[in-house]
């Protein structure tokens, strides 16, 4: 899985990888808070002032463009699937709005000194590869020459401006079903440790790589009130922005699905650096979570995870129908109720 023989292993090249290398929620919003505000623009429906997955521009009375962008250095070594990853987790964003995507361009970092130009080319194929499959092009893009490698993308796509998914929809007396099982932080901090078996890598492989292409469908359904992807904060760090923007009460169930071989790599105390990072952030914001495994599982990085739904409890089934006839193992993972803005881990 190395690439080209006699080059360094991709993730020796970077100091973090997938949504694990994001700035920490808290160093984040201290930044944010430093910017000067932007004008109003009517135009507008979306911008970065809730913490949503992408920001949406109205066209016209009945469509909007989506736009976002997404990169991280490598979660593994072989290139091909980093570029599969790294799509897919830009991608996620059109979807998680209930968008489709259009088009994307490529954003490049390479230490041309050090990869060769044939591993380069396959992290783009990889990118590509996944982009065909969402039925798009790679119409262009940026590339620079950077100490460590750097993949991923800007896509846009299309939205009903209507029906525009967000994080501030939740509702009291919704269920949230997330889409994927949770542990991709720490399946890949087990490969960096080289104590990932082959059916462990598989499991990474296979959730990183799954497009959210049901994103815009389950948009559709009735009852569906908001939407997000998990990604590098955590399913808790997620969950207490939708909390914070529906201005709710979200519980989450301390029994969240995991990936295979997860479970046996906690109890080793397999563990990324950016679980403690994320809790320190807002871990001061939620009840009921100890220290151990399940915090750590909670706040676990999710490289291309899976989206978290929030429902009425009477359009539940008709979620679950569609996840299951596409093959998603989606599970219902807590509830929304009244109170104060923040999260509170209870008893399943």
């Amino acid at each position: 899985m190395t690439g080209i023989p006699d080059e360094p292993r991709l993730t020796s090249l970077a100091h973090g990888g997938g949504c694990g290398c994001k700035i920490a929620p808290a160093v984040l919003s201290e930044m944010l808070a430093k910017a000067p505000p932007a004008r109003p623009f009517v135009e507008l429906l979306v911008g970065n002032e809730s913490s949503d997955d992408a920001a949406v521009w109205r066209l016209n009375d009945d469509q909007a463009l989506v736009a976002t962008t997404d990169f991280f250095m490598p979660v593994v070594d072989d290139p091909f699937d980093f570029g599969r990853i790294a799509a897919a987790n830009a991608l996620s964003d059109i979807y998680a709005m209930g968008g489709r995507p259009i088009l994307a361009l490529a954003l490049v970092g390479m230490p041309i000194n050090v990869l060769s130009a044939d591993t380069i080319g396959q992290i783009l194929a990889g990118g590509a590869s996944v982009c065909a499959v969402a039925d798009i092009p790679i119409a262009g893009g940026h590339s620079i020459d950077s100490v460590e490698p750097i993949y991923g993308l800007a896509v846009m796509g299309l939205v009903d401006s209507k029906r525009v998914m967000t994080n501030r929809g939740a509702r009291p007396g919704d269920v949230l079903v997330l889409t994927k099982p949770l542990g991709v932080g720490v399946l890949s901090a087990a490969f960096k440790r080289g104590v990932l078996d082959d059916a462990g890598y598989q499991a990474l492989i296979g959730s990183t790589t799954r497009l959210n292409s049901l994103g815009p469908h389950i948009a559709e359904r009735d009852g569906v009130h908001a939407m997000t992807d998990v990604t590098g904060f955590g399913l808790a760090g997620h969950a207490l922005e939708m909390a914070r923007g529906s201005g709710v009460r979200i519980e989450l169930f301390d029994a969240p699905p995991v990936l295979d071989g997860v479970q046996a790599l906690l109890e080793q105390g397999v563990r990324t650096g950016a679980s403690g990072r994320n809790w320190a952030s807002y871990g001061d914001q939620i009840e009921g979570l100890e220290d151990g495994a399940l915090r750590d599982l909670m706040t676990d990085p999710q490289t291309s995870g899976g989206l978290l739904v929030s429902v009425a409890e009477a359009a539940l089934p008709n979620v679950m129908f569609l996840l299951r006839g596409s093959g998603f193992k989606g599970a219902v993972v807590g509830r929304v109720v009244e109170g104060a803005p923040g999260l509170t881990v209870v008893s399943a």
